[in-house]
């Protein structure tokens, strides 16, 4: 049977590779904590024989006593890529544009795709970071979505709160704004852009947030946007039903009733990531200031090689060839590991002066 040609051509989404028993996986961005008993108590509470409740209320009614908003200003989703999904459908379709920065998430494109809309790629600056003005002239007519992601995934560069005012400035207020804040827990520079409390400036501006990274929820699948309510109408409109399971909703609550807790363990990658970069830099890594739970390595054309490098000593990494690779922040074990590798890749490639990320 026929299928639609730019679905048939489109590579599926790929998730980063399992590790061997004795190798690290850091491809995903996972927490490398196991959870929390309370949450694995709250999961075990769940009737799995009855569906969920498809609006997740309590969690959503929770959220929105923590942000300040109302009920219908949160809507939840089996993770936010899925919820970045329901708003690009709900916005744009055939003969739009939905404008982004490149490399930014892996999944944008697809999800462009599905719509039906076409991609316009805003090339990201050499230090890993959104060209917000660039980004802004290249708004047209046909522009109704864009997606800013901070801190960027894969470079983990921020956008600072002046350059994403500015850029809101020149957005005209018909297009849709996502601000996608994965990883926002992780950031620890002041001036990054906080979408939450900007939501009462901008009317055409949407912040999504997950449970996956900084509460450890990536397998249950659960985040959550906040903004204008009938933005979030539209994306509930376009969901698939009761994709957000009872135990994903109670683990989220359990997650929040913890967060202490969960913050501390935040902190602890927090400061191993610094322990990471002070020392890929002192090796002469030119890198972007990390602000995920994640490093960039700007390997250029020696992306596949140094990603080889890595496997050989134990770290299965997220590779994005020709453009460099993705370090998730895992276990304390693993750092000599990656650190240890890092420096052999310097050491291979320093006589290479084209590389970009080595200084």
């Amino acid at each position: 049977m026929k299928l639609r040609p730019e679905i048939a051509a489109l590579q599926p989404y790929r998730q980063g590779r399992p590790a061997a028993a004795d190798a690290y996986k850091l491809s995903s961005n996972e927490s490398p904590f196991p959870p929390l008993p309370a949450i694995l108590d709250a999961i075990a509470g769940s009737s799995f024989n009855r569906y969920p409740d498809a609006s997740a209320t309590v969690l959503r009614t929770r959220l929105a006593e923590r942000f300040g908003v109302t009920l219908d200003e949160v809507h939840t989703g089996s993770g936010s890529v899925a919820i970045l999904q329901q708003l690009i459908q709900a916005a744009a379709g055939p003969g739009d544009e939905v404008l982004y920065a490149w490399r930014s998430f892996e999944a944008y494109p697809g999800l462009v795709t599905v719509s039906g809309a076409t991609s316009v790629q805003v090339p990201i600056r050499a230090d890993g970071t959104h060209d917000l003005p660039a980004m802004a002239a290249a708004i047209t007519d046909r522009t109704r979505v864009i997606l800013v992601c901070s801190p960027n995934n894969p470079t983990s560069a921020i956008v600072r709160t002046d350059d994403f005012t500015a850029f809101m400035a020149a957005v005209p207020d018909t297009v849709l704004v996502l601000l996608d804040e994965a990883y926002a827990e992780f950031v620890t520079d002041p001036d990054a852009v906080h979408g939450i409390p900007l939501l009462t400036t901008y009317p055409n501006l949407v912040v999504l947030r997950t449970f996956s990274k900084a509460y450890g929820l990536a397998g249950l699948r659960v985040g959550y946007a906040i903004g204008p309510a009938y933005i979030l109408d539209a994306a509930r409109s376009t969901a698939i039903p009761l994709s957000v399971t009872e135990p994903a909703q109670r683990a989220a609550l359990a997650a929040l009733d913890n967060e202490p807790q969960l913050l501390e363990r935040v902190q602890t990658l927090i400061e191993r990531r610094t322990r990471i970069e002070d020392a890929l830099t002192a090796q002469g890594w030119r890198m972007p200031a990390a602000q995920g739970n994640f490093v960039w390595l700007p390997a250029g054309e020696h992306t596949t090689a140094a990603a080889e490098v890595l496997e050989a000593h134990g770290i299965v990494a997220r590779v994005f060839h020709p453009d460099g690779i993705r370090v998730s922040v895992g276990e304390p074990e693993s750092v000599e590991k990656l650190l240890d590798a890092a420096a052999e890749v310097v050491e291979t490639l320093r006589e290479t002066p084209e590389i970009a990320g080595l200084g």
